[in-house]
């Protein structure tokens, strides 16, 4: 997992823009989370759910106001891998996933986490921390 400015996946490999940050705003601005999952050889020919969930500090679901009201910060998706004929019997096959994101307003001088599940499981290694920026003092 890497936190970005963008990302795009082409022919199986990730683009990514602005990589490897761990602090933003204070202002809302776009960002990406970049993904390479090892799907495990006996995983493969099934169909595989992610999600990835926004949290703050305490661990609990950001939430932003909708249109239909206030709405966790949340983006699920699925994935299907096959055998590839060129990969050797028993390696792990590659998935590669970018996940844009328009501004998300969030409080400045906080700390969030990415969390991302697969299957409804919580992965070793698969969380991703960031602060946003402190509000410089207005000019006085």
């Amino acid at each position: 997992m890497l936190l970005c400015d963008a990302a795009q996946v082409a022919d199986g490999k990730l683009y990514i823009l602005g990589g490897g940050w761990s602090m933003t705003g204070p202002d809302p601005v776009p960002s990406a989370v970049a993904l390479k999952i090892e799907v495990d050889w006996n995983e493969a020919d099934r169909t595989h759910h992610w999600e990835l969930f926004l949290e703050d500090a305490d661990g609990r679901p950001v939430l932003v106001q909708t249109p239909e009201g206030s709405q966790p910060v949340e983006v699920r998706g699925e994935f299907t891998v096959t055998h590839p004929p060129t990969v050797p019997e028993g390696s792990p096959i590659d998935v590669a996933l970018a996940v844009n994101m328009g501004p998300i307003p969030l409080p400045p001088g906080a700390r969030y986490t990415w969390r991302l599940t697969i299957d409804g499981e919580a992965l070793p290694g698969a969380d991703l921390g960031f602060t946003t920026r402190p509000r410089p003092p207005a000019a006085q």
